[in-house]
């Protein structure tokens, strides 16, 4: 998904997805859905289909966007789990999608003990200000 993809009224979907043999845990989040040139004042809905904890296929719009008074969405990488499809549910776009996709490697030691590291870190106690005293 990096930089993005273009979602419009010919292509309606896109699907980000990974090798099934690939070893490590990916991880997509969706930063920025935004209107670009050429859209009319329209709404446009994006869904994200996707698979479930139960392995079923879900569809969750997660922007409506229309020219002329909400244009683009910021969605914080909001993060999923590949495979993916972003579909054009309604309107014609054209819609572009950001954001960045992350590889985990299992077999990766040092990420794990970097997780350890941060668990063990020491952090100071919040300590209240002190008061000046006004001499009157």
């Amino acid at each position: 998904l990096l930089p993005g993809c273009e979602l419009t009224a010919s292509t309606k979907c896109y699907t980000f997805q990974v090798d099934e043999d690939d070893d490590s845990d990916h991880i997509l989040a969706l930063s920025v859905v935004c209107l670009t040139d050429g859209a009319k004042d329209e709404c446009n809905v994006v869904e994200v289909i996707g698979r479930n904890h139960k392995n079923q296929e879900i569809s969750v719009p997660v922007a409506n966007l229309k020219l002329s008074c909400q244009p683009l969405l910021s969605l914080n990488n909001f993060k999923l789990q590949p495979p993916v499809t972003f579909r054009l549910a309604a309107g014609s776009g054209p819609v572009h999608l950001a954001g960045w996709h992350q590889i985990l490697h299992r077999d990766d030691a040092s990420f794990e003990e970097d997780d350890n590291d941060m668990s063990e870190e020491e952090i100071a106690p919040i300590v209240p200000a002190k008061k000046e005293r006004r001499k009157q």
